[in-house]
């Protein structure tokens, strides 16, 4: 295939930053796409943006609500792109263990949920796609959550990988991408960090939520692809 045409995608996670650049992108290459996010307002900005077949406001991580949405999908998906979450932070002297053995079990169980789900709902040669990063490769204080979740996502994708085929699954790992999570994260380091990146990574810019929807949408497109992870980082993993 060379297009998305005639095909649905759902983003669980889709009304800002990458999960909505790959629902524009998905819509410009014929896709009709499907939303979720937590905040509704966000969400139906997000609709009218890329006129939406459907949206639905729920937490990910309300598994009721999220079983209720994948069983009332209409069948077949062509692909599903989960983006939804946020890196965990934190020193360990500081670190509220509770919240965080909470972040590790929900960002494990997702994969693993939507996965099941996804027999009998997407069809075979579509794609679960799901987000993770390359920052916590390299250890460094307050990383020791986010390096835990960095390592275990691509054993989990690759083994769901053989047991949902031939559904394909796929990670894409990315560095910092310039999103509204990264501004909402970095606050007034915002500025300093993009201009650090600009002066740093081997492509000489920074990543942007573009990037990933292009690689997205290619592994959606790829059906030789599957089990992978692929890296979009602009090289940021080599350099700092």
């Amino acid at each position: 295939m060379t297009s998305l045409d005639g095909q649905t995608v759902v983003v669980i996670g889709g009304s800002a930053g990458i999960g909505l650049e790959t629902a524009r992108l998905a819509r410009t290459e014929g896709a009709e796409v499907i939303l979720t996010g937590r905040d509704k307002e966000k969400l139906d900005r997000a609709a009218a943006d890329v006129d939406a077949a459907g949206t639905t406001a729920f937490d990910v991580n309300d598994t009721d609500r999220l079983e209720t949405f994948l069983t009332g999908l209409p069948t077949p998906i062509d692909h599903i792109l989960v983006t939804a979450g946020r890196p965990y932070y934190g020193l360990l002297a500081d670190m509220n263990i509770t919240a965080a053995a909470q972040h590790l079990a929900e960002h494990v169980a997702l994969p693993l949920r939507l996965a099941r789900a996804a027999i009998g709902t997407v069809r075979p040669g579509g794609t679960l796609l799901f987000m993770g990063g390359t920052g916590g490769r390299r250890p460094a204080p307050g990383l020791a959550v986010t390096a835990a979740m960095t390592a275990a996502l691509p054993a989990l994708i690759a083994n769901l990988s053989l047991e949902i085929a031939p559904i394909r699954v796929n990670l894409i790992a990315a560095g910092f991408v310039d999103t509204p999570l990264s501004a909402e994260l970095l606050g007034d380091g915002l500025d300093q960090r993009r201009e650090q990146l600009r002066t740093t990574l081997p492509i000489g810019r920074v990543v942007g939520p573009a990037d990933v929807a292009a690689l997205a949408v290619h592994l959606m497109l790829n059906t030789a692809l599957t089990g992978a992870t692929y890296d979009i980082d602009g090289g940021q993993q080599f350099v700092n």
